[in-house]
């Protein structure tokens, strides 16, 4: 295996993620579906191998079911990662494991679409549920009666 070079800067360890930042609030249209879009372009965390820094856009879409993520205490959350060792696939998985655990969605993705580094263009993505799943009723009656003869 590659050695890096002579030179590392430490990183912090993943406790160092601070998902307890994370706040709610209620949904007052709960059976309403809709998308929340939300997406910064200051992501920074730190590769775990280098220790030199990675910076990204992330995006979150998820369809509420009965509590909204609230922005402020998402970009605290964002900003826990800043000097976290932790490669970028891994960074998804734990982002969209601490968001599902916190607002619980009826369908959620999480893509990091990190800055080019070294020639190489990185974006992760992955998805819990599924898109639609959360769907109204009266959507479901209009779908299940479409294909009916």
């Amino acid at each position: 295996m590659t050695q890096p070079l002579d030179r590392r800067y430490d990183a912090a360890p993943l406790s160092s993620i601070d998902a307890a930042a994370l706040e709610t609030f209620p949904y007052e249209y709960p059976g309403k579906e809709i998308v929340v879009d939300i997406d910064t372009d200051e992501f920074t965390a730190v590769c775990p191998w280098s220790g030199l820094p990675d910076f990204g856009t992330i995006r979150v879409e998820y369809v509420p079911r009965r509590v909204l993520i609230e922005l402020r205490s998402f970009k605290y959350y964002l900003l826990s990662y800043r000097n976290v060792g932790i490669y970028q696939e891994h960074a998804v998985n734990r982002m969209l494991e601490d968001l599902v655990r916190c607002a619980s969605p009826a369908w959620m993705k999480v893509t990091a679409d990190y800055r080019v580094r070294g020639g190489v263009h990185t974006v992760v993505s992955r998805e819990h549920g599924r898109r639609g799943s959360g769907a109204s009723p009266a959507r479901r009656h209009a779908a299940r009666g479409r294909r009916r003869p």
